[in-house]
């Protein structure tokens, strides 16, 4: 069964195309585009036109994906952005008109159990052979940072504990650091810190976290950083997906990022452009995470709401 799922979220539109068997799911197609269309919208609470416009041209171009490869089921998912505007219901008539399908404005917790459900699946599979110390053991922390919020989900085959905090790399540089300095001043790097922990603060107080044995980290801060700490010559899904990595890796490339001018992150071999601006705070995030629950590495995984989304539309 070929199926369409598309996440639009706050810093990202994405598209996958996928063959759905017994127990297995085959990419056909891939794509994402930042789009940007949380610009503003924890300042004004609006979408801005400007966003709609550049998101809205994606979809068009990801609608003819889906037509020439045939899916015969399409699931639209809308996370943080559209959750948080006024006026989002202009979003929601122009994803109508593009895919013929109304675009779910997903809860937080409804983010987070697909999220988990994408990125949870194929881990089962892995041999001893892989780089996780001891296999990826359950329960799972798995953490999806996006541009507008983040989503902690523990759980070993479903999910069992969930929160979507208003912690993402778009959000907290729109806060905090679009003029704190090229890098960032200390005062404004604190002051995201300062956010994070207060949202770290809900999740061990709401969520299970201190009983997950495996922290599995989604989206595109989290494989950015893995594509740094392996010093890779650009981006590779497949090197990517599954790596594993420490603790002190991650500590590491934050710092490095956080002490890096625009022009220099601009320059990291695996940095996708629409990226630049916003890896510090979204490094920032993981490397908090990873020190306040006391997890030695991080298993990186490529799918994620995506792939939760695809599976979904099985039948």
């Amino acid at each position: 069964m070929r199926v369409a799922a598309i996440d639009c979220g706050t810093n990202s539109v994405r598209l996958l195309i996928a063959d759905l068997g017994d127990d297995t799911l085959t990419d056909v197609e891939r794509r994402m585009e930042i789009v940007r269309l949380g610009q503003g919208v924890d300042r004004t609470g609006r979408l801005a036109s400007e966003a709609l416009e550049r998101t809205f041209a994606r979809m068009s171009e990801y609608q003819e994906l889906i037509e020439r490869h045939g899916a015969v089921a399409t699931r639209v998912v809308a996370t943080s952005a559209t959750r948080d505007a006024a006026n989002r219901q202009e979003f929601v008539t122009g994803v109508r008109k593009i895919f013929g399908v109304e675009p779910e404005v997903v809860t937080g917790a409804e983010e987070a159990e697909l999220s988990f459900t994408g990125a949870t699946r194929g881990l089962s599979r892995l041999s001893p052979e892989t780089e996780v110390a001891r296999g990826p053991l359950a329960p799972y922390l798995v953490v999806d940072i996006g541009g507008g919020s983040t989503e902690f989900v523990v759980g070993s085959v479903h999910a069992e504990g969930s929160l979507s905090v208003d912690i993402g790399c778009v959000r907290l540089t729109e806060r905090h650091l679009r003029d704190a300095g090229d890098p960032p001043s200390a005062p404004a790097l604190e002051a995201v810190v300062a956010d994070i922990e207060a949202a770290l603060d809900r999740v061990e107080a709401e969520v299970p976290v201190h009983r997950a044995k495996t922290l599995v980290g989604l989206a595109g801060s989290v494989t950015t950083v893995s594509g740094i700490a392996q010093d890779l010559p650009y981006y590779d899904p497949a090197r990517i997906h599954h790596s594993v990595i420490s603790a002190e890796q991650v500590h590491e490339v934050t710092r490095r990022l956080l002490a890096m001018t625009h022009g220099e992150r601009a320059q990291v071999p695996v940095m996708h452009p629409g990226r630049v601006d916003v890896i510090g705070a979204g490094a920032l995030i993981l490397d908090r995470i990873v020190r306040r629950f006391a997890f030695s590495q991080v298993v990186v995984s490529e799918h994620d709401i995506l792939d939760g989304m695809a599976w979904s539309l099985a039948r």
